[in-house]
């Protein structure tokens, strides 16, 4: 059973047991009857309402549980349970004494909520059921007032009155307002008087005395707070109050000078700045503003105007002054605030004077127009020399020099000698309805002297434009349309100025005037629908329909425009809706697709033009010219499969060196080179060397006797610019060519500067009617049936793999 539940009960019994006293005894075995069922939880708790103060030291009595059926034998065992049991709450398990073992602040928590129980010792059953019980910790004064805002900052009014509300302070205290006077505070200045007050109970803060910006601008104030109403024991805090003084405009400029000089040339233009003034004004910000102006006697040539920035008086020049006329003027100037409130007129009753005294200078000046400005009218479309105006100008000198005239930066208008302005072009009010010239005029006399004055030529309006549409309309009509239903509502507009408003009368031509498909209603207020005149418009028979409006305005004369009015016929749904527009949609898309072909055949020809300039450019390159005729050579052919010099293996073998006019032999150590230079001219006859093979017969195309014979033949045979002319006309079996191919084999032997043992060059020759050219490093004269290559067997050990795999009696024999 919930025992808290039975817990009101219980604690309920004795009270009503005094009631039922005063009642009949049915009445009061009535009432037993209700309470017989909970008496079995009946409690025997005695107990006082605990209390214990915050801050005590650890260990201190709280009070004591004890139930009335304990008689004091030891044989009840009391419990403590709940938050806090054990830990900072203990009991006296056989007196029930509690004690607080730790210290307690009541503002961390103020009310602990335990449960006590007791226990039969001899039995170990609950003797009493566990109840609730609550222990408060009341309240000590531990804590200081503190300004949780402060520091405060507060702006007021110089020159307030006494009273004047200024801030309020508030403090607070974390104790309980309700346990004395813990937290109840009084407020009081520490620093601020006798200017500063404040209320004890509120911290309001006040003004208690007038103050001065000019002379002290802000104050310090210190506040404390105390509570206990500022008994014995009372704890305090403190704060700041930076008060600032509003300025108000208790101040009046005052000028500096009471007397400037200042000078001005004749020829300087109104508006010219001659000299300054200054006023100072104690106030700051919008107080301190002033304006200057002078007395109205003085008033006719100069002004004053005030700079906002610096609150300087700028003495300008209203009207042009003239020395022969005057050369000195006396002007006073006065300056006042500008923004004075009515309760503080007393400050400035007065405003403060100074004089200026001011020098005309003389000078050499520039001609002088009648007029400070000219403005001229003339309407568009008149001919070229159209008069536009005349303007005139004076010397204003003793001298009287000759003016000249002349516009500047100007091809529109000229002017002559006179001062007449005339047209040089025909003018369109629509491109431009004013024109803004600058006329100059010189003195001829003195070039330097020149002045300006502003012409502007407003062109007035003829009617040359007709009106036209104003805007492009996009019209349907649905094929089911009925009879004067409005397709569309039009409105026009005309580029020409209209002194009165435009009107514009709209009406059919006379074609579709006579087409009863469309009808047309003016509205007279510049604006006409358009509505169908019959019905069974069809999309596939006539999917566009054009109708042309004349379009009138009121001009004179009176100009009309025809306009074309495009409607797409649409077939639409029983509400008027529209579904489909092909034809507009097919007009628009090949429209676009228009646009994308010509964008396409635009990339197109860059495309092609690139490609034309850069065969162009490559065409114009000069090609490599060859020493000799022969194309058909090529210049380096090798193969090798070795692992010595590279790159350069290849620096020794360049066929160029064949092919030149005239052969150059670095090694002079070469038997056949010698022997060529050491022999005589006579000897070298190529016809000679070319015919030998050809009458010798089939022996003598024998490698090993060709060699042998050009050993023997003498210089004239080893020559190799004949032998090279030769193998020109000779193939790869001619013997002649052999003989060059053992003369430089002989070469190559004998060159120290020689590729590797393993390294093969091959020079080759297609001979010279092969359609080919050069295109191998092999020769291509016949088939490999055909080739014989036996001769390399006798070239020595450098070309004994290749005698192997190329020469058949090798082969035969391996």
């Amino acid at each position: 059973m919930n025992c808290g539940l039975l817990l009101p009960f219980v604690l309920g019994i004795p009270l009503l047991w005094h009631c039922l006293t005063a009642t009949e005894n049915s009445k009061t075995q009535k009432m037993k009857q209700l309470v017989a069922p909970h008496s079995r939880v009946k409690r025997g708790w005695v107990w006082n309402q605990f209390s214990v103060p915050e801050e005590m030291n650890t260990s201190h009595l709280v009070g004591r549980l004890r139930s009335d059926l304990d008689n004091g034998n030891n044989s009840f065992q009391y419990k403590l349970l709940g938050a806090g049991a054990g830990t900072i709450f203990t009991i006296d398990e056989k007196t029930g004494d509690i004690h607080a073992v730790q210290r307690l602040d009541r503002e961390e928590q103020s009310l602990y909520t335990l449960r006590a129980q007791v226990v039969d010792t001899t039995t170990g059953k609950a003797v009493e059921p566990e109840s609730e019980f609550v222990i408060r910790v009341s309240d000590v004064n531990d804590n200081e007032p503190k300004f949780l805002d402060g520091p405060y900052e507060a702006t007021v009014p110089e020159l307030s009155p006494e009273g004047t509300f200024v801030i309020q302070v508030t403090a607070s205290d974390a104790d309980d307002p309700s346990t004395g006077n813990n937290a109840r505070l009084l407020y009081s200045l520490l620093q601020g008087q006798p200017y500063f007050s404040i209320e004890p109970t509120t911290g309001v803060i006040r003004i208690s005395s007038k103050m001065d910006r000019e002379l002290q601008d802000e104050y310090w104030v210190i506040i404390q707070a105390k509570d206990m109403i500022g008994q014995s024991g009372a704890l305090s805090g403190t704060t700041s109050v930076l008060i600032k003084l509003w300025d108000v405009n208790d101040n009046k400029p005052i000028f500096k000078e009471s007397f400037y000089r200042m000078s001005v040339s004749e020829s300087a233009p109104t508006g010219t700045s001659i000299g300054k003034i200054m006023a100072h004004d104690n106030d700051i910000g919008e107080n301190a503003e002033m304006d200057y102006s002078i007395e109205e006697d003085d008033s006719q040539t100069f002004d004053i105007v005030t700079d906002n920035e610096t609150q300087e008086g700028i003495v300008v020049l209203k009207k042009k002054v003239d020395f022969e006329h005057q050369n000195h003027y006396g002007i006073r100037a006065k300056v006042r605030n500008r923004h004075v409130t009515e309760h503080l007129m007393q400050y400035h009753t007065e405003a403060s004077t100074t004089f200026i005294k001011v020098q005309v200078e003389d000078e050499d000046e520039p001609p002088v127009f009648l007029l400070p400005y000219y403005i001229f009218e003339i309407s568009e479309e008149n001919p070229q020399r159209s008069f536009v105006g005349m303007v005139s100008a004076t010397d204003p000198d003793h001298q009287k020099s000759p003016i000249r005239y002349s516009i500047i930066r100007s091809k529109v208008f000229s002017i002559d000698d006179n001062g007449t302005i005339t047209t040089t072009n025909t003018l369109d009010r629509e491109s431009n309805a004013w024109y803004n010239l600058s006329v100059a005029a010189t003195e001829i006399h003195n070039v330097q002297q020149i002045s300006s004055v502003p012409v502007y030529v407003q062109i007035l309006n003829i009617n040359d434009h007709a009106p036209e549409l104003s805007q492009y309309y996009e019209t349907y009509v649905c094929e089911n349309a009925d009879p004067g239903q409005v397709i569309q509502t039009i409105s026009a507009m005309d580029r020409d100025e209209s002194v009165e408003d435009h009107h514009f009368y709209f009406n059919l031509s006379m074609e579709d005037k006579n087409n009863s498909n469309f009808i047309i209603i003016d509205n007279q207020d510049n604006t006409a629908v358009i509505l169908t005149n019959r019905t069974g418009f069809s999309l596939q028979e006539e999917p566009v329909l054009y109708i042309s409006i004349l379009i009138a305005d009121n001009g004179i004369p009176s100009l009309t425009s025809t306009n074309t009015l495009t409607v797409y016929v649409c077939d639409c749904d029983d509400d008027g809706n529209t579904q489909s527009c092909s034809n507009k949609e097919l007009a628009l898309s090949l429209g676009f697709m228009m646009e994308v072909i010509i964008a396409i055949l635009i990339c197109i020809m860059i495309i092609f033009g690139f490609v034309f300039l850069t065969l162009g450019l490559t065409q114009r390159k000069e090609q490599p010219p060859f020493p000799e005729k022969g194309d058909g050579f090529r210049e380096n052919i090798f193969s090798y499969n070795d692992e010595g010099g590279g790159e350069e293996d290849t620096e020794a073998f360049d066929i160029v060196e064949l092919r030149s006019s005239t052969v150059r032999r670095p090694h002079q150590t070469r038997s056949l080179y010698r022997q060529s230079l050491q022999a005589g001219p006579d000897s070298a006859d190529p016809r000679s060397l070319y015919r030998r093979p050809l009458q010798a017969g089939p022996d003598s195309a024998d490698p090993r006797s060709l060699y042998r014979q050009s050993l023997q033949a003498g210089p004239d045979s080893a020559d190799p610019r004949s032998l090279y002319r030769q193998s020109l006309q000779a193939g790869p079996d001619s013997a002649v060519f052999r003989r060059f191919i053992l003369e430089k084999l002989e070469e190559a032997d004998a060159d120290p500067c020689a590729p590797p043992f393993d390294a093969l060059q091959t020079y080759a020759f297609e001979g010279t009617g092969s359609s080919a050219g050069s295109l191998s490093s092999v020769a291509s004269a016949g088939s490999e049936q055909e080739e014989d290559y036996d001769y390399l067997a006798d070239l020595g050990p450098r070309f004994q793999r290749l005698a192997c795999m190329f020469g058949s009696a090798v082969q035969s024999h391996n």
